[in-house]
């Protein structure tokens, strides 16, 4: 089966000395795009998949390279390089703090705005849900699950915002087992969720095994290239 590597990333800066953890010094992120380029992958949307109706048809390379909480650096960092680099990337929105800051884990950097998310190249740029208040899926009622996707709708009709139907859950946390699992994958099939995205640091083999529980690569700021290219291919298991 093809293996499709999800990559994920958060915050950029333009200072080396702050490339660490969720934030990506911009020279940094660069360089890996350039990798991914030189070495033919084939950078996709989630709507994108749709298209395969086999593994056949899949691209030998693929990779799908995610961004979440809309930061406004991203806007003005990462965006250019995706434009400048003809590569696409997805990124995932906690709708309540648009226009706002990113209060969810008491910190100060803007969230883009409505405005800004609407100037965003949709060729270049897919944009999916992280929820509308940020909180763990895992430590939330199904009422209050379903308050929250009812919230997410909303904002989307009210501001006329493209949105694909794909969700990455905020922390990566989600109900893992039994019952309470069960409900919560009802929930995302009953309001049109085609993708939900985990962390789980592992590539995916396509077609997913399971849509509800795709892994992404968690990219640290203070990754290396070397250890760039040894997530991509191999991902936790290298370790």
């Amino acid at each position: 089966m093809p293996k499709l590597p999800i990559l994920m990333y958060h915050s950029v800066t333009t200072q080396s000395s702050k490339s660490s953890g969720l934030t990506i010094d911009v020279q940094k992120l660069e360089e890996q795009l350039l990798y991914l380029k030189s070495e033919g992958y084939t950078s996709l949307h989630f709507k994108d998949l749709q298209r395969f109706s086999s593994a056949k048809d899949f691209p030998e390379k693929a990779v799908i390279i995610t961004f979440d909480d809309v930061y406004v650096n991203q806007l003005e960092l990462a965006y250019p390089l995706f434009v400048k680099h003809h590569l696409k990337a997805c990124f995932y929105i906690p709708f309540k703090f648009v226009g706002g800051v990113n209060t969810w884990d008491e910190g100060a950097e803007p969230i883009m705005s409505v405005a800004q998310l609407q100037s965003l190249d949709s060729e270049v740029i897919e944009l999916g849900l992280h929820s509308f208040a940020h909180q763990r899926y895992d430590q939330l009622s199904l009422e209050a699950i379903q308050k929250d996707f009812d919230l997410c709708k909303d904002f989307i009709v009210e501001n006329k915002l493209d949105i694909n139907n794909t969700l990455a859950y905020p922390y990566g946390k989600y109900p893992k087992a039994g019952e309470e699992q069960h409900a919560f994958f009802k929930c995302l099939k009953e309001n049109n969720i085609a993708y939900g995205l985990r962390i789980g640091n592992r590539v995916n083999s396509f077609p997913f095994k399971n849509h509800y529980e795709i892994q992404r690569l968690d990219i640290k700021g203070e990754d290396s290239l070397k250890v760039f290219k040894k997530k991509l291919k191999k991902g936790k298991s290298w370790f």
